[in-house]
């Protein structure tokens, strides 16, 4: 679940940049996650009729909606901020800096899960580690300074650190879908506050970006971020974090399949040392005898 996640996200990077040239940041997130959390309402009707007596039962002892209101604003709020700094920063930077600025989450996950009592092994630490350089190789084309953009998308990456940890709170205790719509039409509700204050949004300018926003709001927002909240249940944040990464890679393979675009020797490494990364940490350590 989390690998397909990673590769609709991928794909999406493209959607992102061309809905900016119909409409503005604030606007294109605020239509993409009403439309993420409109498209998960009926799914959501539809799971429940698929459950049995007993699974309805169990699930509602298991959550309550407190629990579920909880967790549905917490991330929603997280996921706000951080996707409204990528969109900002992709206005000022390149795409390879922020591809590669926008991992950094690889590393910053498991230093603040060190802050709540989440430990790592060697395994997975050399896999962050292997996955930085593999994400240099793959994005980085030319020298490193801190710009405008640079710095939005570094709060998108500390911001999308902490909507990681938020959803390895929540996702074992309520139900991921629900979770999920709360949590775009909480992101949508926010963004629509500051469209409205610092954008002038046009129904027009909607219209003609609905190929790219329709993508965004239904694939992106809607099915990965499901995935990634069902998927993460059964993983450490950090291995979830090391194959969300992947979107980096699959925005390349899909630019390659799609757009003919070649791959050079360098990106080709890139992609080998983060797909290494990704299997390293989900080798099992030895126990200790």
């Amino acid at each position: 679940m989390l690998l397909l996640a990673a590769f609709i996200w991928g794909s999406a990077f493209v959607a992102q940049r061309v809905g900016m040239d119909y409409v503005g940041p604030l606007t294109f997130n605020c239509v993409r996650s009403i439309i993420g959390g409109v498209v998960l309402i009926p799914c959501i009707f539809l799971l429940e009729r698929l459950k049995s007596p007993e699974e309805r039962a169990r699930a509602a002892a298991e959550s309550d909606r407190k629990t579920l209101l909880a967790g549905g604003v917490s991330c929603g709020v997280v996921l706000c901020a951080a996707t409204s700094m990528q969109q900002f920063g992709m206005q000022y930077t390149s795409v390879g800096k922020a591809g590669f600025i926008t991992a950094l989450y690889i590393v910053i996950v498991p230093v603040l899960g060190l802050f709540f009592g989440k430990r790592c092994g060697f395994k997975i630490w050399m896999g962050v580690c292997i996955a930085l350089v593999g994400f240099y190789l793959l994005c980085m084309t030319g020298g490193f300074a801190l710009e405008r953009g640079d710095l939005y998308l570094l709060c998108c990456s500390l911001l999308f650190s902490f909507h990681i940890l938020v959803i390895d709170h929540f996702s074992p205790l309520v139900d991921g879908v629900k979770m999920s719509c709360i949590q775009f039409l909480v992101s949508g509700a926010l963004s629509g506050a500051a469209m409205l204050l610092f954008e002038t949004p046009s129904i027009a300018g909607i219209v003609a970006g609905a190929g790219p926003i329709l993508y965004a709001g239904v694939l992106s927002s809607g099915v990965a971020y499901t995935l990634q909240i069902i998927g993460q249940k059964n993983y450490n944040p950090t291995v979830a974090t090391l194959l969300l990464s992947l979107e980096s890679v699959f925005s390349v393979l899909t630019g390659w399949m799609v757009l003919h675009q070649k791959l050079s020797p360098r990106e080709i490494a890139g992609c080998v040392l983060i797909f290494a990364a990704v299997i390293l940490a989900q080798l099992p350590e030895k126990a200790n005898a």
